[in-house]
């Protein structure tokens, strides 16, 4: 069997720690740990990341790189303002369901307080994705769909609290429903609410 390029066995330890971030938690998540679960040993994960830090920074921008490919995607595929609110809050959904360690990973203080470039990456990431839904909340405005006294950045905030809220209940529940799929029909009856 041929040896697998640096990248090829870094990706495959990144994959490791976000499956593994999900199934025994972030914060008690070891190297070894990732070590057993790609069939290499300890010193093989530090060759490739030297620290546990380097680590954990590779896997932020790897969960980073798919949410920002999800939203180029949603908003290239939907003209459409209101199709396009729907769409950046199915790409966290369908995200969360089809790897669920990342919002443990975004939510986990130790991890954040322990490296701090993690934590400015998924900042910037909830930034980012707040923008994108005030964006489309206020071109949705602009045609006259939604309720005139609605206000806007608390409708945003309320939305990206809601994918949260329902991540979070479906991640401690047996996980035999889809996310995406019972995410969206409450975010459907949200956003008629805020209809005009």
């Amino acid at each position: 069997m041929p040896r697998k390029s640096a990248a090829d066995r870094k990706a495959d330890i990144v994959g490791a720690l976000l499956v593994l971030a999900d199934r025994i938690g972030p914060d008690r998540l070891t190297t070894t740990d990732i070590a057993r679960e790609v069939g290499v040993t300890q010193a093989a994960i530090f060759r490739h990341f030297p620290t546990k830090a380097d680590l954990w920074a590779a896997a932020a921008e790897a969960v980073a790189a798919r949410i920002e490919a999800g939203w180029q995607t949603a908003i290239a595929a939907n003209p459409r303002p209101r199709d396009r609110l729907r769409a950046l809050l199915a790409v966290h959904l369908g995200l969360n369901e089809t790897c669920p360690a990342m919002p443990a990973i975004l939510h986990s203080r130790e991890l954040a307080a322990d490296h701090a470039g993690l934590r400015d990456r998924f900042t910037g990431i909830a930034t980012q994705f707040r923008a994108h839904l005030l964006e489309a909340l206020q071109a949705t405005a602009s045609e006259g769909a939604l309720s005139p006294d609605l206000d806007l950045p608390e409708a945003a905030d309320l939305l990206a609290a809601l994918v949260q809220g329902l991540t979070l209940r479906w991640g401690e529940s047996p996980r035999r429903t889809s996310l995406q799929a019972d995410g969206l029909r409450l975010i459907d009856r949200q956003l008629s609410l805020f209809a005009r």
